[in-house]
């Protein structure tokens, strides 16, 4: 029985969360995540990024790579049509939201290597998905990515002020408010499982 795209839309945001289920992408999760507005811009970044590539993966590995019988190098491929596309993002920003550019700093170009990004094409790759399947599949990831580090950043912004040992200040805490938000998605998991 083939998952409907809706399915696999909602699990990929709640129960298979690339940062709080698969724990891919955490650099940039745990550095952005200091100031809400920041955390949502990158968080429309990924998602941008996810679902233009994950449609362009599929299509170069489904299109190209297996009739040619080349899937070996579909790593070194998807990697390529990642940076390709983060680097016209990249150069989109800058021009018109050179205030988002700035803000993000160096971890713009570095979502070229968010494990996420490449997670999502492989994952694709390995469940079989159709062309709508991995595209839903993309865009519920980048958008389940962009709550879990917007949540973060609420949380963070809530402590920045409260009474936390010294010890435990900074990426302590960070960390533990991560793995507690992955104890709350837990409870999403019975619900459904596209693995």
């Amino acid at each position: 029985m083939s998952l409907s795209p809706w399915v696999i839309f909602f699990a990929s945001i709640f129960t298979n969360n690339m940062i709080l289920a698969n724990f891919l992408g955490m650099c940039s999760f745990i550095a952005i995540s200091s100031q809400i507005r920041t955390a949502f811009n990158l968080g429309q970044a990924v998602t941008f990024v996810l679902a233009i590539t994950t449609a362009a993966n599929w299509l170069i590995y489904h299109l190209i790579l297996v009739p040619a019988g080349l899937e070996v190098y579909r790593f070194i491929v998807f990697i390529i049509v990642i940076a390709s596309i983060v680097q016209l993002s990249e150069m989109v920003i800058e021009r018109y939201l050179e205030t988002l550019y700035y803000a993000l700093g160096i971890f713009l170009p570095l979502i070229t290597v968010n494990c996420a990004i490449l997670g999502v094409a492989l994952f694709m790759v390995i469940r079989e998905y159709s062309f709508i399947q991995s595209v839903a599949f993309g865009v519920g990831s980048g958008l389940g990515w962009m709550l879990a580090i917007v949540m973060l950043a609420g949380i963070r912004v809530r402590i920045e002020k409260a009474p936390i040992p010294e010890g435990l200040k900074g990426a302590g805490i960070t960390i533990i408010a991560t793995g507690l938000m992955a104890l709350a998605f837990i409870g999403f998991s019975g619900i459904v499982n596209i693995q």
